[in-house]
């Protein structure tokens, strides 16, 4: 019985520690094509295959097309967020090419904490 409640204190602190990671915040501030981060700032091609950290990220191939919806910036300007079919996250400037550019002006808005969960199948995963 012991062991079993050691293997569960176990997971539960692997747990806390993924979940502490995977809340960590990447920037304080954003680019967007709007004040809600909405609409879509521009259209980018994969330059080289990219697998990300943890869930946050983006994971894609050379020649995938991605919709670029905000920018960080300020203290983390090379992580942009964009989606790929069904897939959203994180994943850096350098790894794509601008395609086409569907907003001119960007606005600066504050990040919010849930900016940095894990989405997992249309839904947050909070832990």
């Amino acid at each position: 019985m012991s062991r079993i409640l050691d293997q569960r204190i176990l997971l539960l602190v692997i747990s806390f520690s993924a979940s502490v990671q995977s809340t960590k915040v990447l920037s304080e501030w954003k680019k967007c094509g709007d004040p809600e981060c909405e609409k879509a700032v521009s259209r980018v091609q994969a330059t080289t295959d990219y697998l990300g950290p943890d869930c946050r990220y983006l994971n894609f191939k050379t020649g995938e097309e991605i919709m670029v919806y905000s920018k960080l910036s300020r203290e983390n300007e090379n992580l942009w967020t964009g989606s790929k079919g069904k897939d959203f996250g994180y994943f850096p400037r350098d790894a794509v090419k601008v395609e086409e550019v569907f907003i001119g002006e960007e606005v600066e808005v504050l990040t919010k904490e849930t900016d940095f969960l894990c989405l997992h199948e249309d839904k947050y995963a909070f832990e």
